[in-house]
């Protein structure tokens, strides 16, 4: 094996250690790299410590365009188009986005509406035509959507949110326990 191609194999290693770390799923990282499938695997279990999830990758553009995933959708979707049009790689722009989106959007918990896989089918859904971003006529940020959905006076789900935006079961029992710790003991 050449010098030149034991220093490609390394940095493949290293791209598939770093997106398995990340969360991304075996079919991920096998099309991003060109290790085997049996690598792949073995590699998984000693990163992850547990062998790879089996099942199919999400295929629906639908989910991202609903309420909050589309916001997080397009949000991460910003941030990878810029890393990209300031002269990255397609893959190193992808895992450095996806690192800003972590960053800026996790929640106390530290989770995220926007898992590495489906962030990684969101840009195969652009690249692909089956998406697009369009420009919210109301704040002007630039938001996913279905490609060929009408354009004129689209305006984004922050300007104008669904009636029941945030009302998940975790947010109001949070906001339960919060006007429990407000009341005074003897109103209990």
């Amino acid at each position: 094996m050449s010098e030149k191609s034991l220093v490609t194999e390394m940095q493949q290693v290293q791209l598939a250690i770093e997106l398995i770390q990340l969360g991304a799923r075996l079919q991920v990282v096998e099309t991003e790299t060109s290790l085997t499938r049996g690598r792949l695997i073995r590699l998984y279990k000693e990163v992850r410590g547990a062998p790879p999830p089996k099942g199919m990758l999400p295929f629906s553009t639908d989910w991202f365009v609903t309420w909050l995933p589309n916001i997080h959708a397009s949000l991460f979707y910003n941030i990878y188009r810029s890393l990209l049009e300031i002269g990255g790689h397609r893959i190193d722009a992808f895992i450095k986005a996806y690192r800003l989106y972590m960053e800026h959007a996790s929640d106390s918990d530290g989770e995220r509406v926007l898992g590495l896989t489906r962030a990684w089918t969101l840009v195969r859904f652009v690249e692909n035509g089956m998406l697009e971003q369009i420009r919210c006529s109301c704040c002007s940020g630039e938001f996913i959507t279905h490609s060929y959905s009408p354009t004129q006076n689209y305006v984004c789900g922050i300007c104008q949110p669904p009636s029941r935006a945030g009302k998940t079961l975790k947010r109001r029992e949070v906001d339960a326990d919060a006007l429990d710790a407000l009341r005074p003991a003897s109103q209990g």
